[in-house]
C-alpha cells in the first residue's frame, strides 16, 4: 500500500466527510453517521493558522486518514496542543495512525516547540490507546460517561506526551 501524507486541501471535503461516517470509524470519533459533506467543508474553511490538519492519501485519491493538531490559542497555553485522528477501516493497524501521528508531533516538537500534546480516546480503544502509548502518550486520567455512543455512555481517558527531554 502506497500513500501520502499531506496538508488538506479545499478538496478533500468529500473524502473526509466519507472517512467520519464509515462504520468501524465514527464510532471511535465523537461524529455522526449523519456528517454530511458540507459539514466537512465548513469544518475546512474554518481552519486557522492554529489548526495543521493532514490527509493520508492513496494513489487513487482515496482518504484513508486526517490527522490534526490544535495549538491552544490562549497565550498562556501557546505550549499545549492538542491532536485527533480517523483512520479508515481498512486500513488501521497498517502504520497509517502511526506516519500520522508522528507527522504530529514532529510540527509539534520540531516547528511549534510544543511542550506538551493530548488527546481523549474511549477507554475501550486498546488499538488507539497502543498507538497513543507506543509514542509516548500516557494515561492521565478518566473522564467517566461522557459520551453517548451506540445508546449507551462510554468513558474516556485524558492521555498527554510531555516532549521527549523536558520531562
Amino acid at each position: 500500500m502506497k500513500y501520502t501524507i499531506r496538508p488538506t486541501e479545499p478538496g478533500d471535503a468529500a473524502g473526509t466527510a466519507a472517512l467520519r461516517r464509515m462504520p468501524g470509524v465514527f464510532e471511535t470519533t465523537l461524529g455522526l453517521p449523519s456528517y454530511r459533506n458540507v459539514d466537512s467543508d465548513t469544518f475546512l474553511s474554518k481552519l486557522g493558522p492554529n489548526d495543521h490538519h493532514f490527509v493520508a492519501v492513496l494513489e487513487n485519491g482515496t482518504i484513508i486518514g486526517t490527522a490534526v493538531l490544535y495549538v491552544e490559542a490562549n497565550p498562556r497555553m501557546r505550549h499545549v496542543g492538542g491532536v485527533a485522528l480517523m483512520i479508515h477501516a481498512n486500513y488501521q493497524n497498517a502504520g497509517v495512525g502511526t506516519a500520522l501521528l508522528k507527522t504530529l508531533l514532529d510540527l509539534a516538537d520540531n516547528w511549534l516547540m510544543l511542550v506538551r500534546v493530548e488527546l481523549t480516546v474511549f477507554a475501550d480503544n486498546e488499538r488507539a490507546i497502543h498507538l497513543y502509548e507506543k509514542l509516548g502518550f500516557e494515561k492521565e486520567g478518566l473522564k467517566r460517561m461522557t459520551t453517548v455512543r451506540d445508546g449507551k455512555y462510554a468513558d474516556e481517558y485524558m492521555m498527554a506526551r510531555i516532549r521527549p527531554g523536558l520531562a
